[in-house]
C-alpha cells in the first residue's frame, strides 16, 4: 500500500567564504530549532521567519580535530557533517533498505554549500558518500551475521546541461553523444543507455565517482563551462534477493537518486524580462521548470486541480518519481549567511518552504522475480503484435500510448505534427521499449558474479592507469588543472616524461603531447622544454595566449613551482615539480596555497584592476571584485567572437550614475559592445551581457561539434537589433557654469 508522506526539508547555512569577509559581511540568518529567520539588511523592521523539518547551523563555532573534521566546540551550536547524515542521510539509508525509492536534492545559489553537503571534502564527507560507505558496512554485517539474502548495488552517474544528457561514467572518446530521454510502464522516464556498473564495496563507488568527477571536469572545460550551470546526478539501485515463505525468490529495489542541482541565481538572471534572446538560451529552462513543477505540486497538495509540466525539461522528467510519483523525497536548501546574497538567499527559502508542501506517495517494490520477467515478456509480446502488423492502426497506436500515460501531466504537444509522423514516433517509443525490457530481464537472469566479473574486466586498464597516474605524479612534473568549483581542481593532470611536452588541439599531421580543446586553442599552442632534472621552460608559439602568472608570455621563460598557467581562454593550470618543492621544503623557503581566485586575481590584477588594493570606499572595493569576477566571462565571448569570425569585442567599463542618466547611486559594472566594421558600440548591463553569452556559448558547442551553428539575425547573441540605441562617436564640449548666463530676474 502506498505511503503519503510530505517531502522533507532541510535548511543549512554556512560560514562566511573569503569574499565575504573581505567585504565585512553581516550575518543576517539566525535558526532556533526547526525556525529559519532572514532579516532584511535594508529594514531592520523586515524580516521573515520559515519552518523547517530541520535548520541547520554550520556557519560559526565550529572547531577542527586532528585529523581535519570540523565539530561543534563545547557549548556551541554548530551542526557538523555527521549530525546531517543521521538526520537525512540515514533517513534516505533507512528507506533504501524498505524498498522505497528515494531522492534527495541540494538546492540554493552558486557557492551556497550545494555540494558542501551532499558530497563534502576531505575528512568533512558529505551524505554521499557517507551513505555508499554506510549501505556496505551494513551488507557487511548481514553477511558476517550469516544472512543468506544476496545484495546488489549498482551505480550511475549523469550531468545535465544545456538541456542535454551525458554519462559521465562513459568512456567514449571524442565528442560524447547525448543521450535520449525514454519513458517506461514501470521505471518512468529514464536515460537510455545510462551504464549502470555494479560496485562490489565503497572503495569501487570511489573509484566511479572520482572517473565520472574527472569526465566532468574536461567537459566543462572543453565547453568553457562551470560546474554551478549544471546538475549532476548519482543513481544508486540497491536490490535483496532472498526466498519467501512459499518458496519464490523475491526481489526488493529502491532506486537512491541523489542530485546535486545546479546554482540557483542562474535561473533568475534567465528569466529577467528585456532581452530578447533570454528564451534561446536553456542553460536555464530546467530549474524554472523544477521551480514550475513545486508551485504546481504545491498546489495540488492543496487540492487544486492543476497540470504539473514534468515534460518541460530534462531534469523534471527525471525527477519526476522524486517530486510527485513513487518516492520518499528530501530536500536540502543551501544558504549563504551575507547580506550581499539577501535577495538570492530569500528566493532559495521560499522555494524550499513552497517544496515542503509536496506530498508523494511511496510504496516498497518487491515483487517475484519470476512474476517480474513474466510481466515483461507478456508486454514485450503486445508490442510485437502491434509492430508486425505494421504498426497497427494510428487510433489503436494512441490508445496503446495513452492507456500507458500515468495522468494528463504527461501530456505531449503533437498538434505540429503530422500522422505518419505521430506514428513514427509511438513506433519508436515501442521498439524502445521492447529493447529496455530484454534488457532488464537479461540482467534479472544474469548472476550477480557474472555481473561483477564483467564490470571488473571492463575497468581493469582504466583502474591501472589511474594508479599509475597517481604514482608518478610524485615524482615527476606535471600540470594540474584549477576550476572555480574545488572539486574539480586537480582532476586533469598532465605529466611532463619528455624533453620537449607540446601543446595544442592537434590536426590529422600534429599529435601534442598535451591536447587541449577549447577556447584560442592553436594545433600547436607551445612547448615545454626540460633542461635538466630541476629546469623546465615553457615557451608559446606566434598568435598563441598564454599568460604566467596573469603575465602574457613572450619568448621562454623557466617555470617555478607553483606557477599559474592560463592556456588559451579556458585552461588554467598549476605547475607542480615535486623535485623543486623538495628543495623549497628543505630551505625553508614560503610556499604559497594556490587557489582559481588567486590566479583569476592576478589576470585581473595585470589587466588593470587592483583587486588586491585596500579602500575604504566599499563601493569601489565591491567594483574591483566583480569586475576580476566578470574579467573570464568577458574573455570567453571575445574569444567565441574571435572564433567564430563574428566581428565583435567586448570589454569592462564602469559607469558612474550621471552618465546613465541618473541623479544619484552607485558606479555600475557594463559592457562594452563594439562592432569593429561598423564602429558601432552597445553598452550592456551585466545581466544582458550574461544571457548573450550563454547563447554564445551554445553557438560555440555546435560549432565544435560539427554541428551547425549557424542562426538567423533575430537570434544571434553578437547581433544587436536596429531599433537598439548605440553610440557612433564622441566629442568633447566644453561648457561654461549657466548660471552666468542667467540675469537675476531669470534666476
Amino acid at each position: 500500500m502506498a505511503e503519503e508522506e510530505s517531502v522533507k526539508v532541510a535548511v543549512r547555512v554556512r560560514p562566511f567564504n573569503k569574499r565575504e569577509r573581505n567585504r565585512n559581511a553581516v550575518c543576517i540568518i539566525e535558526m532556533n530549532g526547526a525556525s529559519t529567520k532572514i532579516q532584511n539588511p535594508e529594514d531592520e523592521s523586515d524580516d521573515k521567519t520559515f519552518s523547517f523539518d530541520y535548520s541547520y547551523w554550520s556557519h560559526d563555532e565550529a572547531e577542527e580535530d586532528t585529523n581535519g573534521y570540523f565539530g561543534c566546540k563545547p557549548g556551541g551550536k554548530y551542526i557538523g557533517q555527521k549530525e546531517v547524515f543521521n538526520d537525512v542521510g540515514a533517513g534516505v539509508l533507512k528507506n533504501a533498505w524498505s524498498g522505497y525509492n528515494t531522492s534527495l536534492f541540494a538546492y540554493g545559489q552558486t557557492g551556497s554549500g550545494k555540494s558542501w553537503s551532499v558530497v563534502g571534502y576531505g575528512p568533512n564527507k558529505g551524505i554521499v558518500p557517507r551513505f555508499c560507505e554506510e549501505i556496505f558496512k551494513e551488507i557487511q554485517v548481514k553477511r558476517d551475521a550469516g544472512d543468506e539474502t544476496e545484495f546488489e548495488v549498482k551505480f550511475s552517474m549523469l550531468e545535465i546541461y544545456n538541456e542535454k544528457v551525458h554519462d559521465l561514467l562513459s568512456s567514449h572518446t571524442g565528442k560524447k553523444p547525448a543521450l535520449r530521454i525514454r519513458q517506461h510502464s514501470t521505471k518512468g522516464f529514464y536515460a537510455d543507455g545510462l551504464l549502470v556498473f555494479p560496485v562490489k564495496d565503497y572503495v569501487d563507488i570511489e573509484r566511479r565517482m572520482e572517473e565520472g568527477t574527472k569526465n566532468r571536469t574536461v567537459a566543462s572545460t572543453n565547453m568553457n563551462a562551470t560546474s554551478s550551470r549544471a546538475h549532476t546526478i548519482v543513481g544508486v539501485i540497491f536490490k535483496q534477493k532472498k526466498k519467501n515463505a512459499a518458496g519464490e525468490i523475491t526481489e526488493k529495489t529502491s532506486v537512491v537518486n541523489l542530485v546535486d542541482l545546479a546554482g540557483s541565481e542562474r535561473a533568475d538572471s534567465t528569466g529577467a524580462t528585456g532581452d530578447r534572446l533570454k528564451e534561446g538560451a536553456s542553460i536555464n529552462q530546467s530549474l524554472s521548470s523544477l521551480g514550475n513543477c513545486i508551485a504546481a505540486l504545491a498546489e495540488r497538495s492543496e487540492g487544486k486541480k492543476v497540470r504539473v509540466p514534468f515534460r518541460d525539461s530534462v531534469l523534471t522528467k527525471l525527477l519526476k518519481n522524486a517530486l510527485g510519483g513513487n518516492s520518499k523525497t528530501i530536500m536540502i536548501a543551501a544558504l549563504s549567511p551575507a547580506d550581499i546574497n539577501y535577495e538570492e538567499t530569500l528566493s532559495t527559502l521560499r522555494y524550499a518552504d513552497r517544496a515542503k508542501q509536496i506530498k508523494t506517495k511511496a510504496t516498497i517494490n518487491e515483487d517475484p522475480t519470476d512474476k517480474l520477467i513474466r510481466d515483461l515478456k507478456a508486454e514485450n509480446d503486445k508490442l510485437k503484435e502491434l509492430l508486425a502488423s505494421g504498426g497497427g492502426t494510428m487510433k489503436s497506436l494512441k490508445e496503446k500510448k495513452d492507456s500507458e500515460e500515468e495522468d494528463s501531466d504527461d501530456e505531449d504537444d503533437d498538434t505540429s505534427l503530422t500522422e505518419e509522423e505521430i506514428k513514427a514516433r509511438i513506433e519508436e517509443e515501442m521498439a524502445a521499449r521492447m529493447a529496455e525490457n530484454e534488457k532488464m530481464m537479461a540482467e534479472m537472469e544474469k548472476k550477480w558474479e557474472e555481473k561483477l566479473a564483467e564490470a571488473e574486466n571492463e575497468n581493469k586498464e582504466k583502474d591501472e592507469i589511474e594508479r599509475q597516474l597517481a604514482e608518478e605524479k610524485k615524482s615527476t612534473a606535471h600540470l594540474y588543472n584549477l576550476n572555480p568549483d574545488p572539486m574539480l581542481t586537480g582532476m586533469i593532470v598532465h605529466l611532463l616524461k619528455k624533453d620537449v611536452n607540446s601543446i595544442g588541439k592537434g590536426n590529422q599531421d600534429i599529435i601534442p603531447d598535451i591536447k587541449l580543446q577549447g577556447l584560442n586553442i592553436l594545433d600547436l599552442h607551445g612547448e615545454i622544454c626540460k633542461d635538466n632534472d630541476q629546469v623546465y621552460k615553457i615557451k608559446c608559439n606566434d598568435n598563441a595566449r598564454i599568460l604566467v602568472n596573469g603575465e602574457p608570455l613572450s619568448g621562454v621563460i623557466q617555470l617555478r613551482h607553483n606557477d599559474r598557467l592560463m592556456i588559451g581562454t579556458s585552461h588554467l593550470f598549476v605547475y607542480h615539480n615535486p623535485s623543486l618543492l623538495q628543495h623549497m621544503k628543505t630551505n625553508n623557503e614560503a610556499i604559497c596555497e594556490i587557489s582559481y581566485e588567486l590566479a583569476q586575481e592576478e589576470i585581473a590584477n595585470n589587466s588593470g584592476m587592483n583587486v588586491k588594493q585596500s579602500t575604504s570606499d566599499t563601493n569601489s572595493s565591491v567594483i574591483n571584485e566583480n569586475l576580476a569576477d566578470f574579467l573570464p566571462q568577458v574573455n570567453e565571448a571575445n574569444g567565441i567572437s574571435e572564433e567564430l569570425d563574428k566581428k565583435v569585442q567586448f570589454e569592462l567599463i564602469v559607469l558612474p550614475p550621471e552618465v546613465r542618466g541618473k541623479s544619484e547611486g552607485r558606479d555600475e559594472i557594463f559592457v562594452k559592445v563594439t562592432q569593429l566594421e561598423t564602429g558601432y558600440i552597445w553598452f550592456w548591463s551585466k545581466d544582458k551581457f550574461t544571457n548573450r553569452k550563454y547563447v554564445m556559448q551554445e553557438m560555440y558547442e555546435d560549432f565544435q561539434n560539427g554541428e551547425d551553428w549557424n542562426v538567423p539575425p533575430e537570434r544571434d547573441p553578437f547581433i544587436e537589433s536596429a531599433d537598439t540605441e548605440c553610440m557612433v562617436g564622441v566629442c568633447e564640449v566644453y561648457i561654461k557654469c549657466i548660471g552666468s548666463w542667467l540675469t537675476c530676474e531669470q534666476r
